[in-house]
């Protein structure tokens, strides 16, 4: 019993010791957080972490240790020192935030840093917020959601992507943000790696980081109109690499990759195993060409969708996951743990909305957008014209140009608009929402050419 006990108290003192090197190493993730903000700097520096992967495993060999263990503990420095450096990081929510407090002071904002439509859901969702209690949609339910209304789902997507999906294959989640976040948080582990293809919805990467998951990110350019390279995404790939994440058509930029580039990561996918969650939440709004995750038949699919940005029911907050049987069981059970089911009259009233015509929002938003870039070009900005979402994403040709400073100027002067910086390494980007009425949109466009003027 004594050998035991100094064993345990040796192994206390190097657990204690370790405790004491993590204060170090996070004092000193917070100097460098300091630095790079000061000199513009990016907070993933996907290079310098590589190489220290390279350190690591490379040791791991010379002292006979399971780098698999090692990497995942890695992992968990690299995503300390990341939450560290991102307080405080400006995204299109803060400024959103910050313009609805200006407007209760009573000033004029003009929104163009949200995805929210300006217009209202179909009539038949109003008629449907009036059946409801008649109709007795008002209990407790299935984690999964409504079976009538998973049903409906089914039918839906089945004739819409030509696909055989059935009720079990869905959950019903409050909005689409929550079914990505219990499908990474039930799907990976602490220490896992999850591929990101930036810009990105910011979402990807903070739910990840509160389950412990090391983002991997892929950066691509204007210049290659905002496809990834296979050999990025082949040469980040390893032993802890779980999942790679998808968005087309991309929030911010709207681009739609070629379909051959598509079907090229959907077999890497394979080959290693990967699981793979599409978030799919505009493909109403695509203009080009459009094939959905679900046309492959893979198993570690996860696609996502919702009604907040297809029927402008962005407060109702429904939306829904479609993957395998496993799949789903796993995301139920947490879904059951957060919230016991999502409210019975909201998913009654998105099962009636699946039969109201939406096109006209389809053909609104790409009027808008048209608009957008005309205006974009006359104003000098940097982009490539989006082949659907509803977001133009914009370089400012500027030198020393930082957008979250900008949207914070912007924002005295009546526009908001969302900094290239919440979506990656893209301080000299912005994000413009063609969410508005088109005279609403030319004139935040003419206050942006003002500023840009003012600035020059």
């Amino acid at each position: 019993m004594s050998d035991i006990n100094k064993l345990r108290s040796k192994m206390d003192e190097v657990t204690l010791e370790m405790i004491k090197l993590l204060k170090t190493r996070t004092e000193i993730a917070k100097e460098i957080g300091e630095v790079k903000k000061n000199i513009g700097k990016g907070v993933i520096d996907e290079l310098r972490e590589d190489n220290l992967r390279g350190k690591v495993i490379s040791l791991c060999k010379n002292i006979e240790l399971d780098e698999t263990i090692a990497t995942k503990y890695l992992n968990f420095l690299l995503n300390e020192s990341v939450k560290v450096q991102s307080d405080n990081k400006e995204t299109h929510l803060s400024i959103f935030l910050k313009a609805k407090s200006l407007e209760q002071q009573g000033k004029k904002i003009i929104h163009m840093e949200v995805g929210e439509l300006d217009f209202l859901p179909p009539p038949i969702v109003k008629n449907a917020l009036a059946e409801v209690f008649d109709k007795g949609f008002l209990k407790y339910g299935q984690a999964k959601g409504m079976p009538v209304f998973r049903e409906a789902l089914a039918k839906h997507i089945s004739n819409k992507f030509n696909v055989n999906v059935t009720q079990e294959n869905i959950i019903v989640s409050p909005g689409a943000r929550f079914s990505i976040f219990t499908a990474i948080t039930t799907l990976l582990n602490p220490g896992d790696e999850m591929i990101v293809i930036e810009p990105a919805w910011p979402a990807y990467k903070d739910c990840a980081l509160n389950a412990g998951i090391k983002v991997r990110t892929i950066n691509t350019t204007l210049e290659d109109k905002w496809e990834p390279a296979l050999e990025q995404i082949e040469n980040i790939i390893n032993s802890n690499t779980k999942m790679i994440v998808l968005n087309y058509p991309n929030n911010p930029t709207g681009k739609i990759l070629p379909e051959k580039l598509q079907d090229d990561i959907v077999d890497i996918s394979r080959k290693n195993n990967l699981f793979v969650l599409s978030d799919e939440i505009y493909s109403q709004y695509a203009k080009s060409n459009w094939k959905s995750i679900l046309s492959y038949n893979y198993k570690k699919s996860i696609v996502t969708q919702s009604f907040s940005k297809s029927h402008a029911m962005t407060g109702f907050r429904i939306g829904y996951g479609i993957a395998d049987t496993k799949i789903i069981e796993k995301m139920a059970k947490l879904q059951a743990l957060c919230l016991t089911n999502v409210s019975e009259p909201i998913q009654y009233v998105a099962m009636k909305a699946l039969d109201a015509d939406t096109s006209n929002n389809t053909n609104t938003v790409q009027s808008r957008l048209d608009v957008l870039t005309q205006k974009a070009k006359e104003i000098g900005l940097d982009f490539d014209i989006p082949d659907g979402a509803m977001y133009l994403f914009a370089r400012v040709k500027q030198d020393g140009f930082d957008s979250v400073q900008f949207a914070n100027s912007a924002l005295e002067k009546g526009l908001a608009i969302a900094p290239g910086e919440g979506f990656g390494d893209y301080k000299n980007f912005i994000r413009i929402s063609a969410c508005q009425d088109e005279k609403i949109l030319i004139n935040g466009m003419n206050i942006l050419k003002d500023i840009m003027s003012e600035m020059q």
